[in-house]
């Protein structure tokens, strides 16, 4: 099965074609994904049997099958959800790993491939404001992050505390993701919801939550995010991390979307007090783009990452032999880990760090001027100043079936997958600018099609 012969080097060759033109397609198809769970399972029914296949055969029934009900997160048509764009360098480097099954567990076994991840998140670090000592791993992405960062805080408060009995609470604003929930509950502890009325968490709105609780000492952590996933906004970052310091609480900071705003110079001031964080995610498989899966895990302390998720065994006690090695498994819950930040090394390198902080600015500026638009027809309300890359309006007249219809029609003619969202209990039109080759002309089809 392992043997490179004629049938090997066959499928070596094909798959790799296909591979190639996937790469060179320019625009990226958006696909439709139109068929039905039934469908699907008949047409894939028989394909894994007792005996092989042809690999032409298989291929074939993932270039007509599988990939087109995959939608393309990566077409510039892609304004839903969080999309991505990872450059054609990080896809190319990416299947360069695969080909090797390079992976990242521990220096002993990989430390020229942990030696250059660390370089990225040297430079991420830098960017937030975050000392030089920080460090971290490359996890598989933000609800990954978060639940290693949060478990952090956790022991830390416990060892603190000299009671490792007690059921701890985190901070958390109504506009946390719902990782940070589900984490919560994974982790066993609570959570101490302070209201945000403008969708904002501030040192205002925790100082008046803390004031209407009668015990604070069971408080663990506060958790800001640094651009929500469904309008971008980023929380009073500076006051809330002012309080955590004051309270001698740990701060962590999910940037899982929005972080990579610190990359663009007018966005800068929206990150004040991101360098008071104990820990700090970011997702570079959405506006870094890196391939999926990738997300970036820091800590201001990492020997407080490392007392937390070491894991000990007779096998692996073999991998710590020096203090100044860096083994990604000792900073989040995971053992085994593939080398996911070197697409975005090879791709920073190639492209230098002003170009992503150009491709950055892009999608600001995509979202400020569909926000004028939007305020120039009548028959269309923004319901926000975009802060990042995210725009939510409004279509007077319409209720959720108009928008559900006004969504798929878009899909269906290839022209955008905008699908809509909810804004206060309300069904609402949402774009999610990335990709820098999104053009006003696109935009503008698709708010044509609001008349």
């Amino acid at each position: 099965m392992h043997r490179v012969d004629d049938v090997t080097d066959q499928m070596i060759r094909h798959v790799l074609a296909y591979a190639d033109g996937r790469l060179r397609r320019d625009p990226v198809p958006l696909d439709r994904g139109t068929k039905t769970m039934a469908e699907l399972d008949g047409l894939l029914a028989g394909v894994i049997g007792r005996h092989g296949r042809d690999p032409d055969e298989v291929l074939d029934v993932y270039s007509s099958v599988v990939a087109p009900n995959v939608i393309s997160t990566d077409s510039s048509r892609f304004l839903g959800f969080i999309p991505a764009a990872p450059t054609k360098a990080s896809l190319v480097f990416d299947a360069l790993l695969s080909s090797a099954s390079l992976q990242g567990i521990s220096w002993l076994e990989a430390s020229g491939a942990v030696a250059a991840e660390n370089s990225v998140l040297r430079l991420i670090a830098g960017e937030a404001g975050l000392p030089t000592g920080a460090g971290g791993c490359f996890v598989s992405g933000g609800s990954a992050g978060n639940l290693s960062a949060l478990a952090v805080a956790r022991e830390t408060a416990k060892r603190r505390a000299g009671d490792g009995r007690r059921r701890l609470r985190v901070v958390v604003g109504t506009e946390a993701h719902s990782s940070i929930t589900s984490t919560l509950r994974l982790l066993e502890m609570d959570a101490l919801v302070v209201r945000t009325p403008d969708h904002r968490l501030t040192a205002g709105a925790v100082s008046a939550a803390l004031a209407e609780d009668p015990d604070l000492s069971d408080v663990a952590a506060v958790v800001a995010t640094a651009g929500t996933a469904n309008a971008g906004i980023v929380d009073d970052l500076a006051g809330v991390g002012a309080l955590a310091r004051e309270h001698q609480w740990w701060f962590h900071v999910d940037g899982a979307y929005g972080g990579a705003g610190i990359f663009a110079p007018s966005l800068r001031d929206r990150y004040r007090g991101l360098e008071l964080a104990d820990s700090f995610i970011l997702d570079p498989h959405k506006w870094l783009f890196a391939p999926y899966d990738c997300c970036a895990l820091l800590y201001r302390q990492p020997v407080l990452a490392r007392a937390t998720h070491t894991q000990h065994a007779p096998y692996l006690d073999a991998l710590r032999t020096e203090d100044s090695e860096w083994n990604p498994t000792d900073y989040a819950y995971h053992l085994t880990r593939r080398a996911r930040g070197l697409p975005l090394w090879f791709s920073l390198a190639v492209h230098g760090v002003d170009a992503y902080r150009d491709a950055v600015e892009v999608a600001v500026r995509l979202a400020r001027e569909t926000a004028e638009l939007i305020a120039q027809e009548d028959h269309l309300e923004l319901i926000r100043e975009p802060e990042l890359g995210i725009v939510l309006f409004r279509r007077r007249g319409w209720g959720p079936d108009d928008y559900l219809v006004w969504s798929r029609r878009l899909h269906r003619d290839g022209t955008a997958f905008v699908p809509p969202s909810l804004w206060e209990g309300e069904t609402v039109g949402r774009f999610a600018f990335l990709h820098p080759d999104t053009s006003m002309d696109v935009v503008r089809e698709i708010l044509r099609q609001t008349r």
